[in-house]
């Protein structure tokens, strides 16, 4: 071949790998019939760019194959994320979401309203029978709540937490969210077959109906205070959302601000009411009950700041000041002349205290720390919190028992008082609640009531307080049907640290 025509293939060549290099694996260099150097290379290029064609198109089919797994892997990611796994129903955030979707879709039409459920004592079907059974019990809900709400009505039934449903309803008016709200309450009432045992449930449900102008987040918000507000009322509770609600949610907030910097400048402090034997009329105790000095409303009794104390997680804390403030008080008190050997300190704990399970080393420390043995304190838990608090309360119960502490069962009489789980218990004594004492002098069933009380406190070797006498004439009686110890205002009503510390410095250590 001529010079020129060598030339000419030498351009074709460069021309065929500038197309290679675009990105066209398929193009072929032609090869001469001179089969000589540019030939040798043109051959070489065709091979390497079929390798690189078959390289790249095995890489094609492995990154669409990786591509349909990524795909598939978040398509599961987002059914586990928007599933609720144990029942099926939507989670929470799918939920959030539908919430948000249903309020701007319905601009100035009918306005979405949003339904919480709260099953009532729901942890007494996992301590008592497990949680398999609780599982259970909680899928068998959801198909009842998802029957209730209607079939291919819209609506978004949601789980929300352990034993927590939501029902977002759409296109309803005001009337028909409400019969719905009552369906679902119902639905759950007939009995449940869980591990062998047949329960019932009930629930605390708060609704909120729609308004124009409401953001979601709004509507979920109200929804939950209404249904913690049924909470608060008792079992088997519907309520509806209104501005009330909201503005008392606010003041607790705001009471929960103060609450925490009364703790931190110790604004807490203890009074102290007497408690009496009843056959010699001296002082055998003291319970101590915690105040508020708030610098703006004066002296604050426990009632108007524990429950929001209890919502805040502010209770376990409240409840390690009083111990510490009450223990050390009766430290202070060995001093004081004249005081009954047997004096004992009673100490009131919430159910929160006794889930925690360093309690009984934490009282330890702080009788060593004070001087004080141990059976000069007495822990009251009430009845309702003994029956619900399953074994790690249990647990608590006797690591104090071992200790040596006194435990004391406070408002007995109100709940499930029964000799068998008394005679389990390692308790002392037991508190008749001063309601029981209502028509104790008066009314001869009430008071064959109360001697029936009292006869099922000794027969399982307890002794027996009771609180809120008022007059003599129930502290007689009292008397008369054996009960050791009394406290109420007829003896004497709460006093300071003060008064309480000059009335046990009298000699005959009487209080009336």
């Amino acid at each position: 071949m001529t010079g020129r025509d060598d030339d000419r293939r030498l351009e074709e060549l460069v021309d065929g790998i500038v197309v290679l290099s675009s990105g066209d694996l398929s193009n072929r260099l032609q090869v001469s019939p001179a089969r000589d150097g540019i030939d040798a290379v043109t051959t070489g290029i065709n091979l390497l760019a079929e390798e690189l064609q078959s390289m790249y198109e095995d890489l094609e089919v492995r990154v669409a194959e990786r591509t349909a797994l990524l795909e598939a892997a978040k398509a599961e990611l987002r059914r586990v994320i928007n599933t609720d796994e144990l029942t099926g129903l939507a989670s929470r955030s799918l939920l959030q979401e539908k919430v948000a979707e249903a309020v701007a879709a319905a601009d100035g039409g009918r306005q979405p309203a949003l339904i919480l459920l709260d099953l009532d004592s729901f942890r007494l079907i996992n301590d008592s029978l497990g949680h398999a059974a609780g599982d259970a019990v909680l899928r068998e809900a959801a198909l009842r709540l998802g029957a209730a709400a209607g079939a291919g009505a819209g609506h978004v039934i949601a789980r929300l937490s352990g034993d927590e449903f939501a029902v977002l309803v759409v296109d309803q008016e005001p009337d028909a969210v409400l019969q719905i709200a009552s369906r679902l309450g119902e639905s759950l009432k007939d009995r449940i077959v869980a591990g062998g045992v047949a329960v019932a449930l009930t629930a605390g449900t708060g609704v909120r109906l729609g308004e124009p102008g409401l953001r979601s987040e709004e509507l979920i918000r109200d929804a939950n205070i209404a249904m913690h507000e049924a909470k608060k009322r008792g079992r088997d509770t519907l309520l509806v959302f209104s501005a009330a609600m909201h503005e008392a949610a606010k003041q607790q907030v705001h009471l929960v601000a103060e609450l925490r910097t009364a703790l931190a400048t110790d604004e807490l402090e203890l009074e102290y009411q007497p408690i009496m034997d009843l056959s010699t009329g001296t002082i055998a105790g003291a319970e101590a009950l915690i105040r508020w000095r708030h610098p703006d409303l004066g002296l604050l009794a426990p009632d108007t700041f524990l429950d929001a104390a209890d919502e805040a997680g502010l209770t376990v804390e409240i409840g390690h000041w009083v111990l510490r403030n009450a223990i050390a008080q009766t430290g202070r008190w060995k001093s004081v002349p004249g005081l009954p050997a047997d004096f004992s300190t009673h100490i009131n704990l919430a159910p929160a205290d006794l889930h925690h399970i360093d309690l009984a080393p934490y009282v330890e420390g702080l009788l060593a720390r004070h001087g004080v043995e141990p059976c000069h304190i007495s822990i009251e838990i009430t009845e309702t919190a003994i029956m619900r608090g399953g074994p790690e309360v249990a647990a608590t119960m006797q690591s104090l028992n071992d200790l040596g502490v006194r435990i004391e069962i406070d408002d007995f009489g109100t709940g499930y008082s029964s000799i068998s789980y008394l005679r389990t218990l390692p308790a002392a004594q037991a508190k008749i609640d001063k309601s029981l004492l209502d028509g104790l002098t008066t009314d001869r069933q009430q008071e064959s009531f109360v001697a029936a009380i009292l006869q099922l406190i000794h027969s399982a070797g307890l002794g027996a307080v009771a609180e809120g006498i008022e007059d003599r004439e129930q502290a007689d009686r009292l008397r008369q049907l054996n009960c050791e110890f009394g406290q109420g205002y007829f003896f004497s009503r709460p006093l300071s640290v003060a008064d309480m510390t000059d009335l046990l410095a009298r000699r005959d250590g009487a209080a009336a």
